[in-house]
């Protein structure tokens, strides 16, 4: 009986070992790859944790920061809600935009808008209206100049990122698949060759580069014996500046630059929130002005015709002539004139006032008059309706002295500070002040670089390789040895002598003078801030007399308008003392609201001035209150 033959005995195959070396690269390489979508997250939660980091060293708290606007703005809401005509879905936003070809990230910007349960109250034929708190908001919201702004800070939080990364480890890799079919000659090879390498990079903060690699060639040969061969290659390499370029000043200059750059980016946002807001305020306290000056009119034109009437009636009766009934006529034509062109005014500064606020112009909105009503009422309760002229009832004799009571005196507001409280609380507070001091020492640490640039250059560098690459030519040679025993190490020291620095030389000579440039810069904020400061407290005084003396103004109006009307019924005075007492309310009717819009305005420009003002994420201000 045949014993059976014996199982056949196969070599080692060392193809085997070396694929999975290769694929273990590979995967090594592909599993760093990342989509867009996950590019941009990770861009978003990087610069979400500086703007995080950076709001806390600054200003000592933290608050909500996004750089998308929201889908459903209320610029949105108005035109779907109201049905207003767009020019296509770019008006709605980015959401609604159709997606172009080859459009990275199909769901993304992600669909918005959903729909209302129920019909939302700006959807209805009358104007919606807006009060002053949901102004502040919506324009926080919707403003294009506002939203500029956060991308502003975004952009300077990525580019501290991109800083703060080259001192990362940094991961460069790359996969080569190559393949020859050689026809010149009889004897030259066809072969497949792969490759891999896997390079590492760090920079540390004191000028000191470190560099590594690993390689792979797997080299299979088609013709002659078909032989193959493994190539595996690494090398590492340090750099170590010894003179030019070795302070940890000078080499982390960029980082340190963008650091302050995203503080000074968020103050720049901050002191954009609080001049926001005041414009916001001013805008929808000066729309409101524009409403009543409307209502004063149409006020006026009510009573001319009433007027009018009336001197027909009398001149009917035969005790008025009729050149004075003419005169009523033609005051009457020139205040319809009037009530239209205010009603023209206020309807231009209110489509003026929905572009700031980045709504359509076309949108059916109002304000709130109550606003202007509560204002009247809290200047009114703070300063009562003044004194008299001249202190008293007794009227002095005509050639008495006359004694001028100086501007100012009396009870002041509670933001009538001393100037130079004032000036001091800009000081502390004022962003861009901090900004622009950081500017200079900004400035001092250039001078600092260019000098450095002035300096030889020493270097030192050193560098080990071991093993081997492999090509098509060496595939019928053994696998490459890692051995580090057969590696190869070498040392290296350059000099290079600053035998010639002209640029550099200017350079620092440039440093110098943006150095003093700076230092003007700061100087000139800091008497602009002062005259601000002076500016708005005499606006503010300016605009309490102002509200004083025009309260006066309308009580003796209105009591000229009654008295001559009864006057001209009695046939004690004509048509024109009622039509001068009438123009005169008008006037003083005008500028009563103006001097209440000033004086509230004026103290919200104050506090802007001063940096006091504080405004939250949502657009809403905290006022400053002295005595709180």
């Amino acid at each position: 009986m045949r014993s059976p033959a014996p199982l056949p005995q196969f070599p080692p195959r060392r193809g085997s070992s070396r694929a999975w070396v290769a694929l273990a690269l590979a995967a090594l390489l592909l599993a760093g790859c990342r989509s867009p979508r996950r590019h941009r997250e990770r861009a978003d939660r990087a610069a979400a944790a500086i703007i995080a980091e950076k709001q806390q060293e600054t200003f000592g708290r933290t608050e909500p920061f996004t750089v998308e606007r929201p889908s459903d703005t209320f610029r949105r809401r108005l035109l779907l809600g109201q049905d207003l005509p767009t020019l296509g879905p770019d008006s709605l936003g980015t959401d609604q935009l159709e997606r172009i070809d080859h459009w990275p990230e199909k769901d993304h910007p992600p669909p918005g808008g959903t729909p209302e349960a129920t019909v939302p109250p700006w959807s209805g034929p009358d104007p919606y209206a807006l009060s002053l708190h949901e102004a502040l908001q919506v324009g926080a919201r919707n403003s294009r100049d506002y939203q500029a702004q956060k991308e502003a800070v975004f952009a300077a939080a990525l580019d501290l990122e991109f800083q703060r990364d080259l001192f990362r480890n940094t991961l460069f890799g790359m996969l080569d698949g190559f393949g020859q079919v050689d026809r010149t000659s009889a004897d030259a090879p066809d072969g497949v060759k792969g490759s891999g390498s896997l390079e590492a990079t760090r920079l540390l903060r004191n000028g000191i580069l470190l560099a590594g690699s690993i390689g792979i060639d797997l080299v299979k040969l088609l013709t002659g014996d078909r032989s193959s061969s493994l190539g595996l290659l690494g090398d590492a390499s340090i750099t170590i500046p010894l003179l030019r370029g070795a302070g940890r000043h000078v080499v982390t200059e960029p980082l340190t630059q963008a650091e302050r750059n995203v503080a000074y980016q968020l103050r720049t946002f901050e002191r954009f929130k609080k001049i926001f807001a005041v414009i916001v305020a001013s805008g929808y306290l000066e729309v409101l002005r524009d409403l009543d000056r409307a209502a004063n009119a149409e006020e006026n034109y009510r009573g001319l015709v009433v007027l009018t009437r009336r001197t027909r009636a009398l001149d009917g009766a035969g005790r008025l002539p009729g050149i004075q009934v003419d005169q009523a006529r033609q005051d009457e034509l020139r205040a319809r004139d009037r009530w239209i062109a205010a009603l023209q005014s206020y309807q231009a500064r209110l489509d003026a006032y929905k572009t700031t606020l980045g709504l359509p112009p076309d949108a059916r909105l109002a304000l709130k008059r109550e606003e202007l009503e509560k204002m009247s009422a809290s200047v009114t309760e703070l300063f009562g309706e003044g004194e008299a002229e001249e202190g008293g009832g007794e009227v002095p004799a005509a050639d008495a002295p006359v004694r001028l009571p100086a501007p100012g005196q009396g009870r002041r507001g509670p933001l009538e500070l001393e100037e130079r409280t004032v000036v001091l609380l800009a000081f502390q507070r004022r962003e861009d002040l901090a900004t622009a001091r950081g500017r200079v020492v900004d400035a001092q640490r250039q001078v600092s670089v260019a000098a450095d640039a002035l300096r030889a250059g020493l270097t030192l560098t050193g560098s080990a390789a071991v093993g081997g690459g492999r090509s098509l030519a060496s595939a019928g040679l053994a696998d490459a040895d890692p051995s580090p025993a057969r590696g190869l190490y070498t040392a290296d020291l350059l000099l290079d002598l600053p035998l010639k620095r002209t640029a550099e030389g200017h350079a620092y000579r440039e440093s110098y003078v943006a150095l003093e440039a700076a230092v003007r810069s700061l100087q000139a904020l800091e008497d602009q801030v002062k005259s601000e400061i002076r500016s708005s407290l005499r606006a503010l005084l300016q605009a309490r007399e102002g509200v004083l003396i025009q309260a006066r103004a309308v009580g003796l109006a209105r009591g000229r308008v009654a008295s001559t009307t009864l006057f001209l019924e009695a046939g004690r005075a004509q048509v024109r003392d009622v039509l001068e007492a009438q123009e005169a309310l008008v006037s003083a009717q005008n500028a009563l609201t103006e001097a209440l819009v000033s004086y509230r305005v004026t103290e919200l420009e104050l506090q802007r001035d001063a940096g006091v003002l504080e405004v939250d994420a949502e657009g809403l201000w905290k006022e400053y209150r002295p005595d709180a």
